[in-house]
């Protein structure tokens, strides 16, 4: 059975697929796609927004498809396409409607179908709660409805994608389940099963959520639980409702870099509420950078079972001042500058300097002596994995008031500094630890994926007690403080300024999703550590917005609807006063501040 090296790169074997003209999986390169916005009704400029996809590099494209009416359009988007040169493979987008989907699979290279809603609940009366038979009931209606699809795409050489979402799990599943990972996986499991036995392998799986965590943990369940059943299908990886500017790259970089750096995932996209093509060199620029890592030399380190793959759990760390512990992850930066965000440690050379004016001395392994002999309550130690001997060991459990800048030069510095954990753990050092790294960048979102993907995977593990990031390029320090903070809160182990979850936009989307984002954030951003839901439509929208504070949703065209929490607090209202209408939810819970 295959299984994440912690400590090596290579990628999981899965099985090849096709999809129209491009081949998913296998020895095949990561494939990048995105997924149109506009109304698919709109053949015109649903063809040009896909020529403009395909410019910029996308290798698949999606279009979401309501109903029947929109299949018959995306029948006319793939012909116009095709008369134009372009064998681009698409996908049809379905949700609600099996009808819809039995369509467009005699049309489109691809269908994305989401167990969640591909058919309705049978449950009715006064309970929530299903009875076992209640559930197989509801099994053999899924299958009696899903076999059929299959037998269609058979005919027409149509590749499925089984894409289910955090926040459109059945009330079946969640009422077995819960709101888990676990209830992810089994909705994607029991579609699998019926796949497997209707010799139907022509499959895609994706399980997406907005929290990186969650998605990480959730996909590295499933495929453990694909191989225990020997399959072996190709992932799709994604992170739901990522947003736009740093925050959309950085929540992205972080939990499909998360994933990609364990070897998983044959085809990613990033959602970024901005124009689709946006989305294309991000995607590729990450795909290329974990592609760096291909045949590093090895790294030898014993994995500990101290922790689990599958749920977040800090590791243990003294209490050094405000690092470790129970203190939230800090922030070192090189130089002082103009923050938004005020670090929590200024490091030159030698010499760090807290926010309330404290100075300490970093020390190199060759001055053990003078740490040994330095009276200070805070010590830094400078180390890679190369010097941590069973001598450092021993003086780091000896010693509750050193503080590890941990650093790294190997080609897949995740491993190495991996390895690192890894080995105190084994050893029962609780020494914290300051993840570093050095980059040379003059690019900001080239700075952005690949600190993302570095510091992300570490801290999803439970690694790291703050974060250290160097660049060399022209990128003004107050920018890579911003990076930093944003890696935290992508992560989600520190919250310092507002989140908002934001979906990157479809053909369901009934308002201008760019310019409502931007007007509030305009307006909210100032409120730190809350978090603004903004949904184009109730697909995932009440979902994926479970740990949002208030969430504004496209409840129809001109219509929106608010929430507090997953409750809907007000309906359908007209959109010119809905913004105004969020900020007086805001003020009348007590949230808001000037």
């Amino acid at each position: 059975m295959w299984e994440v090296d912690q400590f090596n790169y290579s990628r999981r074997k899965s099985d090849e697929i096709r999809i129209g003209n491009v081949i998913v999986g296998g020895n095949n390169a990561v494939r990048v796609q995105s997924m149109a916005n506009t109304d698919t009704n709109d053949i015109q400029n649903s063809v040009e927004q896909c020529l403009r996809i395909v410019d910029a590099g996308g290798e698949i494209v999606r279009f979401t498809t309501q109903g029947v009416r929109e299949a018959e359009s995306l029948h006319k988007i793939h012909d116009a396409l095709r008369e134009k040169g372009c064998l681009t493979p698409l996908v049809a987008d379905i949700h609600f409607n099996a009808n819809a989907a039995d369509v467009v699979a005699q049309y489109v290279e691809k269908v994305r179908i989401n167990p969640g809603n591909y058919v309705g609940s049978i449950k009715i009366g006064d309970t929530s709660d299903y009875t076992d038979e209640e559930f197989e009931t509801e099994y053999q209606k899924i299958r009696a409805r899903f076999i059929p699809f299959l037998d269609i795409c058979k005919k027409h050489n149509t590749a499925i994608r089984i894409g289910v979402n955090h926040g459109s799990l059945s009330e079946r599943m969640m009422n077995r389940y819960g709101d888990t990972s676990r209830g992810m996986v089994e909705s994607c499991m029991e579609f699998l099963r019926i796949c497997r036995e209707q010799d139907f392998h022509d499959v895609v799986i994706s399980m997406k959520t907005s929290n990186t965590v969650m998605m990480v943990q959730t996909v590295r369940l499933l495929v453990t639980e694909m191989e225990q059943e020997e399959m072996h299908y190709p992932l799709h990886l994604g992170v739901t409702e990522a947003g736009d500017g740093e925050d959309g790259r950085i929540k992205s970089a972080v939990g499909i870099g998360a994933l990609l750096v364990d070897g998983i995932g044959d085809t990613i996209r990033v959602s970024l509420s901005e124009e689709p093509e946006a989305e294309i060199p991000v995607a590729r620029q990450l795909v290329s950078y974990i592609n760096e890592r291909v045949q590093h030399p090895n790294i030898q380190a014993v994995e500990s079972n101290l922790l689990s793959k599958y749920e977040y759990k800090r590791r243990d760390t003294n209490t050094v001042g405000n690092i470790g512990g129970e203190n939230v992850p800090v922030v070192f930066i090189p130089k002082d500058g103009g923050f938004a965000t005020v670090p929590d440690y200024l490091i030159n050379e030698n010499k760090v300097k807290s926010t309330s004016g404290e100075n300490f001395i970093v020390y190199n392994v060759d001055k053990l002596h003078d740490l040994l002999s330095d009276s200070s309550s805070t010590k830094f130690l400078r180390l890679n994995l190369a010097q941590l001997s069973e001598e450092i060991i021993n003086i780091l459990k000896s010693n509750n008031n050193i503080v590890v800048l941990l650093y790294t030069n190997h080609q897949n510095g995740v491993g190495e500094q991996r390895a690192f954990f890894h080995t105190l753990l084994n050893a029962g050092c609780e020494v914290p630890v300051i993840i570093c790294r050095k980059y040379s960048e003059n690019d900001l979102q080239l700075l952005q994926i690949k600190a993302a993907a570095d510091f992300g995977v570490l801290l999803i593990d439970g690694f790291g007690d703050g974060i250290l990031i160097e660049n060399e390029g022209s990128i003004s320090i107050e920018a890579v403080n911003s990076v930093a903070f944003g890696i935290l809160q992508a992560a989600r182990v520190r919250t310092t300024k507002t989140e908002f979850i934001s979906c990157p936009g479809c053909g369901r989307t009934m308002f201008n999703l760019q310019t409502v984002i931007a007007r509030i954030k305009a307006r909210t951003s100032h409120l730190k550590g809350l978090k603004v839901g903004i949904m184009g439509c109730i697909v995932n929208g009440p979902g994926e917005m479970a740990d949002a504070d208030y969430g504004y949703v496209g409840a129809g065209r001109g219509k929106v609807s608010l929430y507090k929490k997953k409750e809907c607090i007000e309906r359908n209202i007209p959109e010119d006063e809905a913004v105004e209408k969020l900020i007086d939810l805001i003020k009348v819970n007590g949230d808001w501040h000037e």
